[in-house]
C-alpha cells in the first residue's frame, strides 16, 4: 500500500497517496475548478503537462503554480 500524507485544500484536510500530483488529488476530491477565468468561469486542468496553465493554484502562499506539475507533500496548504 502506498504511503499516505495529508494536505489542506481551502481549509479542508485531505489524505492522498505519496507521489500524487496536486491536480490529481484535487480532481479525486471532487474539485474541478482550480481557478476562475476573468469572466468567472471555473477553470481546471486541460493538458495535464503544464502547457495550458489552466490549473494554476496557490500553494503555501505562492500564487500561479501549476497543479499538474506539483507533487503533494505533507502539510501542503492549497488555495484554489
Amino acid at each position: 500500500m502506498p504511503e499516505e500524507l495529508r494536505i489542506r485544500v481551502n481549509g479542508r484536510e485531505l489524505a492522498v497517496a505519496a507521489g500524487t500530483s496536486v491536480a490529481a488529488a484535487l480532481l479525486n476530491a471532487g474539485i474541478r475548478g482550480m481557478r476562475r477565468s476573468r469572466t468567472g468561469e471555473p477553470r481546471g486542468p486541460v493538458c495535464g503537462m503544464g502547457a495550458c496553465m489552466e490549473c494554476r493554484i496557490t500553494v503555501d502562499g505562492r500564487a500561479q503554480l501549476r497543479a499538474c506539475q506539483l507533487r503533494c507533500r505533507e502539510g501542503m496548504e492549497i488555495e484554489c
